[in-house]
């Protein structure tokens, strides 16, 4: 079956498009057709890298009738009024990661997306990491039987990386929770493969000079009586990428140099806020060029009829008599974010990551900082309007 390729605008130029842009440009089935960004330089970036039209205000780019889809890659306090706007300009919409802040607004996204008839999709996280997807995908041929628990430790610099005022502000988003807990949510959700029902959690927030969360440790059970054990630390001291082969978040193998580099290099900033600038997209030859899938560090399965452990570029299956490899090659950056993409708006099999599945992952963040802040269990309500 032969179709014309996805026709995507982006609002946002900065890191979090840079680090998608490449995935993006190499699909053969999506277009990058247009940009907003109110700064002139990532526009002109984009302009040359896609050829595509570029635009100061968004809502001029929404015009653009060419337009099918809109990858909204702004910072996660302007989600909801981005969103708004796309699915009002009958756009469907990819957002990143968190859907939103507030879950009232979550909700209301996803029920706007359903009114219009558009899809809402979120992403893209580590729950469209090819071995994460492959590892989903033994579990739900039954070979293992039913998941029991889930385990995952992350340990990353992400507190000492240059930050904007509000991404060290909790209400405002900031803090591990909303940026980097979404992702071992949206990693236990697939493989768990049910909603997340209630979270019992502990935070640190340990740097009084980096003033939000920046670690946590959440156990989260999920209506089919599964549970996952998530620990999360922020704070540049041990390293999780060490069991991951050396190699970074971002499918980098790391220089033998990198222990505490975040910190270092943060003491030589006078302005994050002009520094963080410098992130923004300047051209795909510009972006980090990985050699591996990426990841968020080591995660283990424990079914009833044998284990499984997600490694880098492959997973490991522990049987009743043997254990099997299952290597993941790697072709190019976040193929598999951009398959779901062309999969959502091209008859494909429809990803799991949909506005209803962006509340849930949002509302288990929010109980992680209620039950730390409570002492107790925190019940979640999942959405259970449709799957936009």
């Amino acid at each position: 079956m032969t179709y014309s390729p996805a026709r995507m605008g982006v609002i946002g130029l900065g890191r979090g498009f840079a680090l998608s842009a490449r995935g993006l440009q190499t699909h053969p089935d999506i277009h990058l057709i247009a940009g907003a960004n109110p700064s002139e330089a990532p526009r002109k970036a984009f302009e040359a890298a896609f050829g595509g039209q570029t635009y100061a205000d968004y809502t001029d780019m929404l015009c653009d009738p060419e337009i099918e889809i809109v990858y909204v890659a702004t910072p996660h306090q302007m989600h909801n009024a981005h969103v708004t706007d796309c699915l009002n300009a009958g756009k469907h919409v990819v957002v990143e990661k968190p859907i939103t802040i507030d879950l009232d607004e979550a909700r209301a996204l996803t029920q706007l997306a359903a009114d219009k008839g558009l899809h809402l999709l979120v992403g893209p996280s580590h729950s469209y990491d090819a071995p994460i997807a492959q590892a989903a995908s033994t579990i739900e041929s039954g070979a293992m039987g039913q998941v029991k628990m889930l385990h995952m430790l992350t340990a990353t610099d992400f507190m000492y990386r240059p930050r904007r005022p509000e991404e060290l502000q909790t209400s405002a988003g900031g803090g591990v929770i909303f940026s980097q807990a979404v992702h071992q949510v949206d990693v236990a959700m697939r493989l768990i493969g049910a909603r997340p029902v209630s979270v019992f959690a502990k935070t640190g927030n340990w740097d009084p000079e980096r003033p939000s969360e920046g670690a946590f440790m959440a156990i989260v059970s999920f209506e089919n009586g599964a549970c996952a054990s998530l620990t999360y630390s922020g704070y540049g001291f041990y390293d999780s990428d060490i069991q991951m082969d050396g190699v970074s978040e971002l499918g980098v193998a790391k220089p033998a140099n990198a222990y505490g580099k975040a910190r270092r290099a943060l003491k030589d900033v006078t302005d994050e806020v002009t520094f963080k600038r410098t992130r923004a997209f300047t051209g795909v030859n510009g972006l980090p060029d990985p050699t591996h899938h990426e990841h968020f560090g080591p995660v283990t399965v424990f079914c009833e009829l044998g284990d499984i452990h997600i490694g880098m570029d492959r997973v490991s299956i522990y049987g009743p008599d043997k254990i099997e490899t299952i290597n993941c090659p790697f072709d190019y950056s976040r193929k598999d974010f951009a398959q779901a993409i062309v999969d959502l708006l091209r008859a494909g099999p429809k990803p799991v990551q949909s506005g209803a599945w962006g509340h849930d992952a949002l509302a288990t963040c929010h109980a992680i900082l209620d039950s730390a802040n409570s002492g107790q269990p925190v019940s979640i309500n999942p959405l259970k309007t449709g799957d936009t």
